[in-house]
């Protein structure tokens, strides 16, 4: 399971004038000239601020503490007596979907000021955190929705005005290098949470689309089978099968959802027709925004895009739902990913008799028969049916001929369980000195190195490790799977100056891996993950870039795509546009509750419910949450 953090990335609001409630000795300049003239310790303090210093606002019952990870840079800050924090307290009804939003400096409750002297005595640390407490929040908030904005004040003028929210972020892993089996063999976990702890070797997915004929339901097996057959499934049996429905935008949403429906189980039904095993299923269903929106754009029905749902369904009737046929038709389709399983036609023998058969083969030098059983007791480990202890039944002689089995053995050992590890490393290498050249044994060891060094098991030359990575090639190891091995260095030695506040060769690594990744093929979980790192070390503009070619597609991974928007939500460059409409619905589509969760408070695990400042954001939200 990762571990979750919070990066608390911070903007600043425009001067306005403050015609709020109580705002205590806080004076606001009316002008720029006059807040530069008073602010510029402030300035110079936020100016000189490395990127990875971080500061928030948080609450412990009814009590509020200013906390940051860098204690120089609180002491630069608050140099003069009269440098200060106020807080203003916001409530989310401040943002009422049925009332106009007024532009003010102070949105809520504005808490007495706390000046230099006050808050370096109180300063106190907890872990690496130095935390001070800065106030109380009024009687009249306590029940409600709460976030909590910053006055940055130099001498009792105000400097600086922020908002800060959530950017949720986890430990990043490693680029999944896999190991070396007859092939690369992955872990492949999902993104999402669920399925992290899941081991499975990926032998095969195909993925492919189906389009839908206008009020067609029924999908029968003779309908199937042309594409059943181009499959060509001889070795292969279809262990899941996902189905994403979706239909044209036209017409009510709730015969939409049903007609998919209806569609996606005859597809899976029909599917089942062909096997015995049976297949697990899971589908989904929704209106595809996504490409209409995207299709329409630069054509004369442009303008459409700037309409809501309700006015473009309004719209899509009669003669010019007709007229829109041609765009509407290639939206009616499904995206069927299928999960693969290879045959095992030992599937029903017992453990016994599959060990019996395995040491067989190998005492009569059957090694391509001897590989066929090992894998299938390797299928049995997967699916937990028999214990690990079934690989010390298999008996290998240490021979140059069998490194290649033996080579099996390790690798399927350290993917059942990590804590192998230097057990693992060290059968590697002896079968490094069985068989020098062998690229399999090679490769895996030094992918087992380099988890060595990421975890701190043991001491590693780094300098060795980077020379032996570069070396893969001259036993014929594919150049992208050395490319991955290079990015995951660089990531580890990132980690590495960080910990040493060397930012300047920091950003070397950081740069490195963003300048390279591009050479390796990244399932979706390398994509969040190497997202995850780039935020972590303050590179979000990076980060929401590696993203940014997924989210348009309309079966884009749920987790990538809501990691886009909690990368982006506040930048107004982006959020204006036409195109990340397209984005956000496309996140309504997949998951509606979870995007409305986007604009909850902070402390409520959202983004900030204050992104509703934004007025486009605003009325997505509402058109959409606002049940």
């Amino acid at each position: 399971m990762k571990k979750h953090m919070y990066i608390n990335v911070l903007f600043a609001l425009s001067m306005y004038w403050c015609t709020a409630q109580t705002t205590y000795d806080v004076v606001f300049p009316k002008t720029q000239t006059e807040m530069d003239e008073v602010c510029q310790q402030c300035y110079t303090a936020f100016r000189q601020k490395p990127k990875e210093v971080k500061f928030s606002i948080k609450r412990e019952r009814n009590y509020l503490f200013f906390e940051t990870n860098n204690k120089p840079w609180f002491n630069q800050l608050f140099k003069g007596v009269n440098d200060g924090i106020a807080i203003d307290v916001v409530a989310k009804d401040y943002y009422n979907c049925d009332e106009e939003t007024i532009d003010q400096q102070i949105k809520g409750a504005l808490l007495r000021p706390v000046y230099a002297k006050r808050l370096k005595s109180g300063l106190k640390q907890k872990g690496d955190i130095f935390r001070v407490r800065v106030g109380n929040i009024p009687a009249h908030l306590l029940d409600k929705e709460l976030e909590y904005n910053i006055l940055f004040l130099g001498n009792k003028r105000l400097c600086m005005y922020y908002i800060i929210y959530n950017l949720k972020a986890y430990n990043w892993d490693l680029l999944d290098m896999g190991m070396y089996l007859d092939n690369i063999s992955y872990n492949n976990q999902g993104v999402s949470s669920k399925a992290q702890d899941a081991f499975k070797i990926k032998y095969k997915t195909l993925r492919f689309k189906i389009p839908f004929e206008k009020n067609k339901t029924e999908y029968p097996p003779e309908d199937i089978k042309p594409l059943y057959d181009s499959l060509n499934l001889t070795d292969f049996n279809i262990k899941t099968i996902n189905i994403n429905a979706y239909s044209s935008i036209e017409g009510r949403l709730e015969r939409n959802i049903e007609l998919q429906e209806q569609r996606a189980n005859s597809i899976a039904k029909a599917l089942q027709s062909y096997q015995k095993p049976t297949i697990e299923t899971t589908i989904s269903s929704s209106e595809n925004w996504v490409e209409f929106l995207n299709d329409i754009a630069n054509t004369k029905y442009d303008n459409l895009k700037s309409l809501s749902k309700a006015q473009l369904k309004a719209k899509l009737v009669g003669a010019f739902s007709k007229e829109m046929e041609p765009y509407l038709k290639n939206h009616r389709k499904a995206v069927v990913t299928l999960e693969l399983e290879k045959k095992d036609k030992y599937k029903t023998l017992s453990e016994t008799a599959l060990v019996d058969l395995f040491n067989a083969s190998i005492t009569n030098d059957n090694l391509d028969e001897a590989t066929v059983i090992q894998n299938s007791i390797f299928e049995k480990l997967k699916n937990k049916e028999v214990s690990p202890d079934i690989l010390k039944t298999m008996n290998i002689p240490r021979q140059m001929k069998f490194v290649n089995v033996l080579n099996n053995n390790s690798a399927i050992k350290y993917q059942l369980n990590e804590q192998q590890i230097i057990i693992v490393r060290n059968e590697l290498e002896a079968l490094k000195k069985l068989e020098p050249e062998n690229p399999r044994v090679n490769y895996n060891l030094i992918a087992i190195k380099i988890k060595i060094w990421r975890y701190n098991f043991e001491p590693v030359n780094t300098d060795q490790l980077k020379k032996e990575i570069n070396g893969l090639k001259r036993y014929g190891v594919e150049q992208v799977l050395i490319d991955k091995m290079l990015v995951n260095y660089h990531i580890i030695k990132s980690e590495q100056f960080m910990k040493k506040q060397d930012y300047t060769n920091k950003d070397i690594s950081v740069n490195y891996i963003y300048q390279n990744y591009k050479k390796v093929p990244l399932s979706n979980v390398d994509y969040f993950s190497l997202a995850q790192f780039l935020a972590y070390y303050a590179n979000v503009d990076k980060a929401a870039n590696l993203l940014s070619s997924k989210v348009n597609q309309i079966d884009v991974d749920e987790d990538l795509l809501f990691y886009y928007l909690n990368l982006t939500l506040t930048n107004s460059d982006l959020t204006q546009t036409e195109n990340y409409r397209t984005i956000m619905l496309n996140a309504v589509n997949l998951n509606k509750s979870r995007f409305c969760k986007l604009f909850d408070a902070v402390g409520k695990d959202g983004v900030t419910f204050q992104l509703m400042d934004d007025a486009f954001l605003k009325s997505t939200y509402c058109e959409n949450c606002n049940n």
